[in-house]
């Protein structure tokens, strides 16, 4: 299998920006291994400090104790 027929899996993304160690999340299509675990590229993790990847999209309602306005 190429990597352009590579399954894509939305994935929430949590992690730390390890200058500022603010706490953020990015939502995403990341390829899929054929063992299941998502795939993250070096470019993505580049000044990142993953905590976790969530299967689809995570709709984040507190952050470090601050709610987050709808």
């Amino acid at each position: 299998m190429s990597s352009n027929d590579t399954p894509l899996t939305t994935v929430t993304v949590l992690y730390y920006d390890i200058h500022s160690l603010e706490f953020n999340y990015q939502v995403g299509q990341f390829p899929k291994a054929e063992q299941g675990r998502v795939i993250i590229d070096d470019e993505f993790k580049r000044d990142k400090s993953i905590i976790a990847v969530c299967r689809g999209e995570v709709k984040i309602l507190n952050k470090i104790g601050d709610r987050i306005n709808e």
